[in-house]
């Protein structure tokens, strides 16, 4: 029995994944912050400001036992949309690119095998998510995490988190909680 295991994910605005997350099922943490730039602890300005090299991501702790590496991406993969170059929506810019972080040649090859044998099929345009070896994690600010629920009349909450936790619950409801 596996306790826990990390997936580091970015697809467009941490918002959303971190509220899509926070109600799967397996999932014990989630934290949004921002992953793959060559600055030491970016804040939320810097990272939209300046050119860390960091994209809005978020970090999930999980139970392997409960919900599959595999299960997670297929969720990342179908939550947003992968084929926009550094955009997610109306946001634009390589902050918002869609990436995984693998942290170990395991889920390397099932981000690869996931992408060819499910994501690439979800979309007609042609994938743009980079799969990227790990390389750091840094947390944003407090006031980033759990956005959705601490914000739910928010008009980003209702206009574009709610539709994508929607498809979720459509989509994956053996995984809610």
């Amino acid at each position: 029995m596996r306790s826990s295991q990390v997936a580091t994910l970015a697809g467009g605005c941490f918002w959303c994944l971190d509220a899509i997350f926070r109600q799967t099922k397996g999932v014990k943490s989630v934290q949004s912050g921002f992953s793959g730039g060559h600055v030491e602890n970016p804040s939320y300005m810097q990272t939209h400001d300046e050119d860390t090299g960091h994209a809005e991501a978020v970090q999930i702790e999980f139970n392997p036992d409960v919900i599959s590496y595999e299960t997670i991406l297929r969720i990342f993969w179908t939550s947003h949309n992968p084929t926009t170059l550094n955009r997610d929506g109306a946001n634009v810019g390589p902050e918002y690119r869609s990436e995984v972080f693998y942290h170990d040649e395991t889920q390397r090859k099932t981000a690869e095998n996931v992408l060819r044998d499910y994501a690439e099929k979800l979309w007609d345009d042609p994938i743009v998510t980079k799969i990227t070896k790990y390389k750091n994690f840094y947390p944003a600010e407090e006031h980033h995490q759990d956005y959705f629920n601490k914000n739910p009349q928010a008009g980003y909450c209702q206009v574009i988190i709610n539709p994508k936790i929607t498809k979720f619950k459509e989509k994956f409801k053996d995984y809610l909680i």
